[in-house]
């Protein structure tokens, strides 16, 4: 037995757990080269006194090797029974999107009708040998990137899987890419649609620098959802609001659609959708005046509308009258609209999508050409 004693009372606490994790992670390799059957790591800490030890670490290289061989006999089939697929929550009825955005994703979900046709009867399976679909929704968030997922398994008839990088990440290492497969796995065998949420977390750019572990796995999992995506016959959504994290190697492998925050026509329809006929409106209330209201997405509209709903309701309670007596003001809609506003919690700027990019030097080349003639026509005067 080798014993090792360190990381005195007063290092600090996150230096003490990076130096603890690093322990760990060498032990296995030490156990292996030397042969030494257990290690105990004694270290001092702040919550005792000083020189008193308590055993961190003790691991019998037996134990070990079984839990690795257990982890090794579990199949991807095995793996992937953890995830099921579901019936979709939400259909495109529910969708309020503008016309390009709307037309954007309705073509792509539709090109499934035509697969057969392209890559088996016209031989376009000579060049993409795994048929797929797979989707970047992208934009801020609360604009229908979920909600988007879920109608488009339910125009295509089929359930949905949803997955995030809390799915996927293990605490045992190499454990990540078996899960991402696995994952891959239950959506074929299911015939369903993949939803990976927060798809930023999976990605981001690849590190450069390893200096762990832990940063070799980030990477060999990034590597593995390369290798999934190559190799999946379905159809793949992921959704994120920080698209300006992702690897460059997969923005080629993605359809992205951009999720703009709603215009005018889309938050009429939305606030349409979101006051049920059976919701005691007052009389000043207009969808004219509320669509008014800009830089909202339909989860602040959804959430105002809550908001304004128990405070009309709570008032009548705190009056001592019946709340089923009252009616929702305008004025109230609109004080929780701006509460849902001011809440934000980053509120500074953000980058410019591709598009918005090329509409801002479109309106900048015009004021140009516009200013020059002007100026020309002067000159002529």
């Amino acid at each position: 037995m080798v014993t090792i004693q360190g990381i005195p009372h007063n290092v600090p606490a996150d230096k003490a757990a990076i130096l603890r994790s690093r322990l760990s992670r060498d032990i296995i390799s030490f156990c292996d080269s030397t042969g030494v059957q257990k290690i105990r790591i004694m270290i001092d800490t702040n919550q005792i006194s000083k020189g008193e030890k308590i055993e961190l670490f003790s691991k019998n290289k037996e134990n070990q090797n079984t839990e690795q061989n257990e982890r090794k006999d579990d199949s991807i089939e095995q793996k992937a029974q953890k995830y099921q697929a579901q019936e979709p929550d939400y259909t495109f009825d529910l969708l309020v999107l503008n016309k390009k955005v709307e037309d954007n994703l309705l073509t792509s979900v539709d090109s499934i009708k035509v697969e057969s046709t392209i890559y088996d009867a016209w031989g376009l399976k000579e060049i993409q040998p795994f048929p797929r679909t797979v989707l970047n929704l992208h934009g801020e968030p609360g604009t229908g990137k979920t909600l988007s997922a879920h109608a488009t398994a339910d125009r295509l008839g089929r359930k949905i899987l949803i997955a995030s990088y809390a799915d996927i990440e293990s605490k045992f290492h190499g454990d990540g890419p078996k899960n991402l497969k696995a994952i891959f796995y239950a959506a074929e065998r299911d015939n369903a649609v993949l939803f990976i949420d927060e798809a930023d977390s999976l990605l981001s750019k690849r590190l450069t620098e390893v200096n762990s572990g832990s940063e070799q796995a980030i990477n060999s999992m990034r590597s593995q959802l390369l290798i999934c995506l190559e190799q999946f016959k379905g159809i793949v959504i992921f959704a994120t609001n920080l698209v300006e994290n992702y690897d460059k190697a997969f923005e080629t492998r993605v359809k992205h659609i951009h999720f703009p925050m709603p215009d005018r026509e889309c938050r009429y329809r939305i606030w349409q959708n979101h006051l049920p006929e059976k919701l005691p409106l007052a009389d000043d209330v207009s969808l004219e005046k509320l669509a008014e209201i800009s830089d909202i997405c339909g989860r602040d509209i959804r959430e105002a509308v809550i908001d304004a709903s128990i405070k009309t309701a709570l008032e009548q309670v705190n009056k001592g009258l019946n709340p089923l007596d009252s009616q929702i003001k305008l004025s109230t809609l609109v004080q929780a609209i701006e509460q849902k506003k001011s809440e934000r919690i980053n509120q500074s700027s953000r980058q410019l999508n591709p598009e918005e990019k090329e509409e801002v030097l479109d309106k900048v080349k015009q004021a140009w050409e516009k200013q020059s003639s002007e100026h020309k026509s002067s000159e002529e005067e």
